[in-house]
């Protein structure tokens, strides 16, 4: 996975992180925050009341989430041609058209696909692309991919999130995760790809970075 994060961004290149008509996602202004679109509007949960109107600013950033997600589409639909091509291996080996060995391999390379999409989805899933914080600095909100590979927005009560200085994970590791004191949601991000826009924000969600890698 670590090959995967730094290669993504040497094969792309930049011009490739601005074609929408691929799905990947492209980066429009808005005041200090800024709004991610593609070929699809974001699944997005409603914002918590009294929260409508405010604007929220970027804090974190992981580009190639977007890379991510055209992987993750791409996997789901290399598995769908690798199961849909099952159910003819089985006529032509009923017929005596295909030979046993074959039949088992195409059986072996399907299950193994299927369950490499599980690992990969439940793990993409929970990747976090971009942070955001509310102007009074009480919720946070997180763009990660859906099952699918597209964007999805989730809000959390920045009360709720257990900083990195009170949890077992070091901020030198390629991933390191993000959770909730009601368990609801864990999230993986990467400090070591990513880049933290806003320094004083995050530390006011996650803790102050100096002091988390003295402590580790």
């Amino acid at each position: 996975m670590a090959f995967l994060l730094r290669a993504v961004p040497r094969l792309q290149g930049p011009s490739a992180w601005r074609r929408p008509l691929q799905g990947l996602w492209c980066c429009t202004a808005q005041g200090d925050s800024k709004r991610w679109v593609g070929s699809r509007s974001p699944h997005s949960q409603e914002k918590p009341p009294g929260t409508e109107t405010e604007p929220f600013h970027t804090i974190y950033r992981f580009n190639a989430i977007r890379a991510i997600g055209f992987l993750s589409r791409m996997k789901l639909a290399q598995t769908a041609v690798t199961v849909v091509a099952l159910p003819p291996g089985f006529y032509c080996y009923s017929q005596g058209l295909l030979a046993l060995n074959s039949l088992c391999f195409m059986s072996g390379v399907a299950s193994f696909a299927l369950v490499m999409l599980c690992w990969m989805s439940h793990f993409f899933r929970r990747l976090v692309g971009i942070l955001y914080v509310n102007e009074s600095g009480t919720v946070l909100r997180v763009a990660h991919l859906t099952f699918w590979g597209w964007r999805q927005d989730t809000y959390c009560a920045v009360s709720d999130m257990i900083p990195l200085s009170e949890s077992e994970e070091r901020v030198q590791d390629v991933f390191v995760r993000i959770q909730q004191y009601s368990g609801k949601q864990t999230f993986y991000l990467t400090l070591r790809y990513g880049r933290i826009l806003d320094k004083e924000r995050f530390s006011k969600v996650f803790g102050t970075l100096a002091t988390l890698k003295n402590s580790n």
